[in-house]
């Protein structure tokens, strides 16, 4: 019998390890939502982001899905955590380490609405993804404030006085951030969810430009919970925002060892300048925050039983906005604007067709291992001795990897 049992465990492990006999993911280990509280899940995706909202009434909002290779473990955990289909999944920005698990992840629990921020991006995962949800969610929408009400920010109501409010974009009283260092980034949705005392901030992966034109506003940017931007990349978290949203914690969603060195020792000093406490889900795993409306408890998947908690000092019932939000002077924006279907319509987005980039014979190069392509003049790859794949064009390279953040190909 011994033997048997021997020989039965080995032919598990034997099955296990063939294509298509994989385990299932393990879960993280937390706990399911509490009841009657605010519960946010910082998702470990590896080097990308996703968050799932869960409010005291049983609302759930998905930010982000991580990167395509996330996408099984994501569904996976939804499956565990939401019963029925997300009231809403956000993406924050067009880039694959945040829209590549959302398929899956739709897949897997379904959803009511989809909101991105509608900002055209050359990218055939970005335009899979609006065919797909166009197809399987309700309703495709962007961050539209009320056209009768410009003046105001985009709420959506999660029930028990929780609130979700969208600081950026603002299009089409605001033109899209141009000329950045990274459109896309620069144009993130950002948002803030607020319960009670307690306030959770949500930024994508936005640029000192985002930061730089919500210092501008009479908005209340401080928040108990900042879910780090651009996954503690150093050209976000500026001093000057972190002194403005005094997080008390703060969460950096980003992959063990990535390519990119996240977190960078800047961002990591800045966040102790404000005294947050930091979690990484490189480190920490996944990362679970509990408000009851006075109070944030977080605790971390490989933090064992330990628990910090950490105390609101949002003004209970206070508004985000403290005046009319007037634009930007200045702003920029070579970007078309779809029209929002009016409250309860559906709509499929067509995504409108990029501009070409004017030839320039410049091919584009990914390493052998990396998901990443460069420019065929980057200095990166004149380091390197690695195998590589050439690209005749960016569009070839945008099907099988994403753009390298050093030299922007």
């Amino acid at each position: 019998m011994k033997v048997f049992a021997r020989l039965l465990a080995l032919l598990v492990l034997l099955l296990a390890a063939l294509p298509g006999h994989a385990a299932a993911p393990a879960s993280s280990g937390l706990p399911s939502p509490a009841p009657g509280r605010l519960t946010v899940y910082f998702l470990d995706v590896g080097q990308g982001d996703a968050a799932l909202i869960v409010s005291p009434t049983g609302k759930t909002v998905l930010i982000d899905g991580g990167p395509p290779e996330a996408g099984t473990r994501l569904a996976a955990r939804l499956r565990e955590l939401v019963k029925g289909p997300l009231d809403l999944v956000i993406l924050t920005h067009p880039h694959l380490d945040h829209l590549g698990g959302l398929r899956a992840a739709v897949k897997a629990v379904g959803a009511r609405r989809f909101m991105d921020p509608g900002f055209d991006h050359p990218s055939e995962a970005y335009r899979d993804l609006l065919d797909f949800v166009g197809n399987e969610v309700g309703q495709v929408m962007s961050p539209e404030p009320n056209p009768s009400s410009p003046q105001t920010l985009l709420t959506v109501g999660l029930g028990e006085g929780v609130a979700l409010t969208v600081l950026w974009p603002r299009v089409p009283q605001e033109p899209f951030l141009a000329n950045t260092r990274s459109d896309a980034n620069a144009n993130s949705i950002v948002t803030k969810l607020t319960y009670g005392k307690t306030a959770f901030l949500f930024t994508g992966d936005s640029e000192p430009p985002t930061e730089e034109v919500l210092l501008q506003k009479p908005v209340d940017l401080a928040a108990t919970v900042l879910k780090v931007a651009h996954h503690g990349g150093k050209h976000s978290s500026t001093a000057a925002f972190l002194e403005r949203v005094k997080p008390q914690a703060a969460v950096i969603s980003c992959g063990v060892g990535n390519d990119y060195g996240h977190p960078s020792p800047e961002v990591l000093g800045r966040l102790r300048d404000v005294r947050a406490r930091t979690f990484r889900t490189d480190q920490d795993g996944e990362v679970m925050a509990v408000s009851d409306g006075a109070t944030v408890t977080l605790r971390s998947a490989r933090g064992g039983a330990g628990a910090s908690s950490v105390s609101g000092t949002q003004q209970s019932g206070g508004p985000v906005a403290l005046g009319p939000i007037e634009p930007t002077p200045h702003g920029r924006s070579g970007r078309s604007v779809e029209k929002e279907p009016e409250p309860g319509a559906s709509r499929t987005r067509t995504p409108v067709e990029p501009t070409a980039p004017a030839a320039t014979g410049e091919r584009f190069v990914s390493l052998k291992g990396s998901k990443v392509f460069h420019r065929e003049s980057c200095s990166t790859l004149k380091r390197s001795k690695n195998e590589r794949t050439v690209y005749p064009s960016r569009a070839d390279a945008l099907r099988e990897r994403r753009p390298a953040e050093d030299c922007h190909p």
